[in-house]
């Protein structure tokens, strides 16, 4: 042995040593012939980068002013609601049922808001989206967008005409000529269908019905643009059942993604969620 060297032996205790006070050099520094050890695979360095935020993806719901996720629609009924009562067409504000769901449904069609699209994508809002062809005019890109991440198409005539009073000719002219539009855009002909005003006659309900329209659909609430709940009759609060409307297109006031973020707080508040309306009726 050379004058001065190590013993292995006394080596291999000393690193052990070290290595648990916390006094060993780093790898490549040490003293020559002294043994290296490898750190464990999966321990932490000090420079380690904390993980990144997960809130984006794993929390959507706070993107969108939410304090906690919307629950899951129960499953569809096995029947839905019938679609003739006495030859007549039905016309619903709000779904006979027990499921504490209510129903999201976006009347003309002028907000053509690339967010709203993500709100509906992340949120997995089935909304039902009654278009004007007037209105919408060339943004159907938009909402063939809508109905790629979920959103259904119905209609809400050609020109947003008050039906109530027009001879049946004109009346049909305007729910046939949108699901005619309708078609050659989507490739579908609604079978839902909601009157401009919420007017409507016994000569709407004929001309829809031959137009292939199976439910004329109003609304028991509707979240105007100052973000007010609104509420045609009955108790100011929610209840199951509930078809909500939510115009677009106003001049003034809260935009589209604001009053649905309202909106969906307030289902929240009253113990609800929001179903797909076609699995109803």
């Amino acid at each position: 042995m050379r004058s001065g060297a190590v013993p292995p032996a006394l080596a291999a205790v000393v690193l052990a040593y070290a290595l648990l006070t916390g006094c060993a050099q780093p790898t490549g520094s040490m003293a020559p012939g002294a043994a290296t050890a490898e750190r464990p695979t999966g321990t932490a360095t000090h420079d380690a980068r904390p993980a990144k935020d997960p809130t984006p993806t794993a929390q959507p719901y706070r993107r969108w002013g939410l304090t906690a996720p919307l629950p899951a629609p129960p499953s569809p009924p096995a029947r839905r609601m019938p679609t003739r009562a006495g030859g007549m067409l039905p016309v619903v504000d709000r779904v006979p049922t027990r499921d504490k769901v209510v129903f999201l449904t976006y009347d003309d069609g002028a907000e053509k808001d690339p967010r709203f699209v993500d709100m509906v994508r992340e949120l997995r809002l089935p909304v039902s989206m009654f278009l004007t062809d007037s209105v919408v005019g060339p943004g159907y890109g938009h909402f063939a967008r809508l109905r790629s991440v979920g959103a259904s198409i119905q209609n809400h005539t050609l020109d947003h005409a008050a039906l109530r009073g027009l001879p049946y000719a004109g009346q049909r002219a305007e729910i046939c000529g949108q699901q005619n539009k309708l078609r050659a855009r989507f490739g579908i002909r609604p079978h839902l269908f909601r009157p401009p005003y919420g007017t409507y006659d016994a000569t709407t309900l004929r001309a829809a019905a031959d137009c292939g329209v199976t439910a004329v659909v109003l609304w028991r609430a509707a979240m105007e643009g100052d973000g007010e709940l609104t509420y045609a009759e009955g108790p100011g609060r929610l209840r199951a059942g509930d078809i909500v409307s939510v115009p677009s297109g106003e001049p003034t006031g809260l935009s589209l993604r604001k009053r649905t973020t309202r909106l969906l707080r307030e289902i929240q508040g009253q113990g609800l969620t929001v179903g797909r309306l076609e699995d109803y009726l």
